[in-house]
Formats: structure tokens, C-alpha cells, sequence
């Protein structure tokens, strides 16, 4: 955890950098604006997002977006988010990566929400005063400051220790678990003229990529489609069917949302722990 002193103009709200534009990370971006942070998303190239009705995606897409009573818009270049941590307008999502936002000087809290399950991971802490590390591969103390726990039955804060392995299983949802997706199978070019909220019926073709068909995997409501027209890795989650009779696909899941809550505590408890050690934050 960096201790450097107090680098921020009195008017600048702490400055918040979330990697990753998926649920899971649009549900942290909202928590920490709310808890007062100027707030950058940074869309993950590597993994097109499946439930972007459930997050700031889209705004880089459609010029808006809106979750949790927060507004999300598009934003390009260094000036634009530096502007955004005085203004505090809504959070701010942008395609510059990590390496870019680095240039905007010291990150007061960097958390990393892209959930690349079983992608090895980098020790972040030099680049932030606090750095935070979602789901599988990341152990406090190496790679983050605070690792937080995203499996369904373990949701918590880790200040020491490494989060469970990726273990294939999903929560259910209406009764259904990972048989509610359909993924890429050799990755490729996804093409689809459905939308998110469509009714659909199992083995109804929802798509193409490169040029295989893709189907419904059971009847009900498309709650979760990647965008069309992207190039998608082999494995992808590419729909999801959300087959309840009363069916959910706008705003932050109940589980994002229990993400989002333990990362905010996180945030809280090593906040605590650096004032109670007479260090600025």
C-alpha cells in the first residue's frame, strides 16, 4: 500500500480507477462514486461484456448510461477524466488502458474487476495507495493490497490469503445454472440480430460465430448477449437465457451488488487502518 502524502488539489475527489466495464466492475464504479470518489472505468478489450443492460459498457457505444441512479458517459482523452475528478458529473468510462491512466500521477485506489478467471496475475500495488483485486488468482499481500472473494457462497474480504480458483460452477437463477449459457466455441466474429430482454425459445438460433450457429440454450429472456460485430475468444460467454417467470436484465445483479458491498468495505477498512497509522490518504 502507497503512503505517499497528499498529491490531490483541494478540489479533486479521490481518484477511483476500475478495470474492467462488466456488472460486476459497473456495480463497484457505482458504490464508489456514491461513497465520494471521482471514478474511471476502463473497458477490458479481452473480454466483450455478456449483461451490459447491468453496466457502463454501453456508453462508450450509445454516449449513456445509467445504473443505480449514477450516469456513465464516454470519455477519451487524459483532460476529459482529469476534468471529471473535479466535476463529478457521473462516473467516466474510456478504452485507455491501465498504462494510459497511469499518466494521470498517483492513483489514490485501483481495483482490479476485469474477472479474468484464469488469467495470471500482476502485482498492481506500485501503480495506486490502494490496490483491490476481484475473483479468481489474486492473493493479498503479492498482487493487491485486499483481494475480495466473487464466488457466489463466499462473497467476502480477504486482507490476507488468495480467492478460490475459478471452479466452473454459476449461481442459479431461476432454477438454472451454467446450463443458462451459450459460449464461443472456437471464437470469432459474433453476429446477432437479437437484443437483451428478447423472449426466446431453446435451440431458437440467436446467432453466428464465425459462421456456426449459436442457440438458445433453454426458453425465456435473454438477460445477458455480447454486442455484435466483436471478435470473441474461444470459451466466451456469448448469451445467457434467464428462464424465471418473472425475469431480471436491467440494472446490478444481487450478486454485483454484494461484490460492489464487500469492495466499498474494503475500501473502508484499510482507509481506518492507514488513519489509525497516522498516514495521509
Amino acid at each position: 500500500m502507497r503512503n505517499e502524502t497528499d498529491f490531490r488539489p483541494s478540489r479533486r475527489a479521490p481518484v477511483a480507477v476500475v478495470l474492467g466495464t462488466n456488472d460486476v466492475a459497473s456495480a463497484v464504479a457505482c458504490r464508489l462514486f456514491q461513497a465520494g470518489y471521482g471514478v474511471v472505468v476502463s473497458r477490458d478489450p479481452a473480454q466483450p461484456v455478456l449483461r451490459r443492460s447491468m453496466a457502463f459498457d454501453d456508453a462508450l457505444v450509445t454516449g449513456f448510461s445509467e445504473l443505480m441512479g449514477v450516469t456513465a458517459r464516454p470519455t477519451h482523452a487524459l483532460v476529459e477524466v482529469l476534468r471529471g475528478f473535479t466535476e463529478r458529473n457521473g462516473v467516466m468510462v474510456t478504452t485507455m488502458e491501465l498504462g494510459d491512466l497511469l499518466c494521470l500521477g498517483l492513483i489514490d485506489l485501483l481495483v482490479d474487476a476485469r474477472l479474468r478467471l484464469r488469467s495470471l496475475k500482476v502485482d498492481i500495488r506500485p501503480f495506486a495507495r490502494l490496490t483491490i483485486g476481484l475473483g479468481p488468482g489474486f492473493t493479498a499481500g503479492r498482487h493487491v493490497d485486499v483481494a475480495v472473494e466473487t464466488a457466489p457462497e463466499a462473497i467476502g474480504v480477504l486482507r490476507e490469503g488468495s480467492t478460490l480458483a475459478a471452479h466452473g460452477r454459476s449461481a442459479p437463477l431461476a432454477g438454472a445454472g451454467r446450463e443458462r449459457f451459450a459460449r464461443a466455441v472456437g471464437g470469432g466474429l459474433w453476429l446477432t440480430d437479437c437484443a437483451i430482454g428478447d423472449r426466446v425459445t431453446r435451440d431458437a438460433v440467436i446467432g453466428t460465430c464465425n459462421d456456426v450457429l449459436v442457440t438458445a440454450p433453454l426458453t425465456g429472456h435473454l438477460r445477458g448477449l455480447v454486442r455484435s460485430g466483436v471478435d470473441v475468444p474461444d470459451g466466451l460467454k456469448l448469451l445467457e437465457v434467464d428462464p424465471g417467470s418473472e425475469p431480471s436484465w436491467l440494472g446490478p445483479s444481487e450478486r454485483a451488488q454484494r461484490i460492489a458491498a464487500a469492495t466499498l468495505d474494503a475500501v473502508r477498512t484499510m482507509e481506518t487502518m492507514v488513519a489509525g497509522a497516522g498516514v495521509s490518504h
